[in-house]
């Protein structure tokens, strides 16, 4: 398989390592026509072929467990209820597995578990079944959160990596890397002139508003682990397609920016919790771009770029100065544990 012999981090970010990973280790074993589809969740037929059910599954390691705009709880709620939004899915219920370590306090767990219910509630949905397991003291960092979720894909609703054509137009529904750098900050003790807060978001319902405005959208992700960056890599391997985007299209906070020239970082490569990338066809792409920009979580919604039948497999983006530069898919995760 030629893997690494030993886990590192990197292996759970998003990245290179995390792919192969996948590819050559879980799949083989466990292949189906259902896990094949290799998207944020699976579209299953119900019993008699409607409705179609999306099921997913996430787990949270964040650190700091409360961080600028969010913590480990909503957060879990956002990352499920999103992971089946990206299927065109309406979210309904969720699980929630609890693993605590041994001394953490009773008060911020309540804390964590209220956020989630209000996190849920916001978002329409209903946690329906848990399990909770200990770790000795030292064997976890307080709380890991497992979760499932599963919603119902609307008829007529086809969402998927392997529909993402060349002429699409490529959509991003708000600013970059705004969560990454809000839990570095809190991880790290740094201040900025303008409080940077996480982005965590549901966003159910600003997918009903997209596809609502764009019923024939290809492909929807939500840029987590591996950021804007992972994701492009992601689809345009799976589509056997390009990708071409204009940075200076790309929105990204001032402050967000400022942070990442000082630490060196890319804001295509920082983590997300609260945007998606829209895959839809260039006649429905305007009335996209408005449903996004109306929505209270897409204001900053921008065109990015465009799927091309060009460089199968390449992203490349156009810089400031009009040259071109390949975004490739990262190694790791610049920042570990931040989901």
């Amino acid at each position: 398989m030629n893997l690494e012999q030993t886990i590192r981090l990197a292996h759970g970010a998003g990245g290179k390592l995390m792919a192969e990973l996948i590819s050559k280790l879980f799949v083989p074993p466990l292949d189906n026509p259902y896990l094949r589809q290799m998207a944020d969740s699976a579209v299953i037929p119900g019993p008699s072929g409607k409705p179609r059910f999306a099921i997913s599954t996430d787990s949270f390691v964040v650190r700091p467990l409360f961080f600028p705009g969010g913590d480990i709880g909503s957060l879990a709620v956002h990352g499920t209820v999103n992971d089946l939004a990206m299927s065109g899915a309406r979210p309904l219920w969720l699980t929630a597995g609890f693993i605590l370590e041994e001394g953490i306090e009773v008060k911020v767990l309540a804390r964590v578990v209220r956020s989630m219910a209000q996190a849920a509630e916001t978002a329409g949905v209903q946690i329906v079944a848990g399990d909770t397991k200990v770790v000795e003291r030292g064997h976890g960092d307080g709380v890991y959160i497992n979760t499932a979720g599963v919603g119902i894909v609307p008829e007529g609703v086809e969402i998927g990596p392997q529909r993402v054509q060349p002429g699409d137009e490529i959509l991003l529904s708000g600013t970059l890397g705004d969560h990454g750098i809000a839990v570095l900050s809190q991880r790290e003790g740094l201040e900025f002139e303008t409080q940077l807060l996480s982005d965590s978001a549901a966003l159910n319902g600003l997918v009903e508003a997209l596809l609502a405005a764009a019923p024939h959208t290809h492909c929807l992700r939500d840029p987590t682990r591996g950021g804007l960056a992972a994701v492009l890599n992601e689809l345009a391997d799976t589509s056997n397609t390009g990708a071409e985007i204009e940075e200076a299209a790309i929105p990204v906070h001032p402050a967000v920016a400022a942070a990442c020239e000082m630490m060196g970082f890319d804001p295509l490569t920082v983590a997300n919790e609260g945007k998606l990338v829209a895959f839809v066809p260039p006649q429905e792409a305007g009335a996209a771009l408005e449903a996004l920009r109306r929505h209270p979580l897409g204001q900053a919604a921008a065109r990015i770029g465009v799927v091309t039948a060009e460089h199968p497999r390449m992203v490349l983006a156009r810089t400031g100065i009009g040259g071109r530069r390949v975004i490739d898919m990262p190694l790791g995760e610049l920042l570990p544990r931040i989901c």
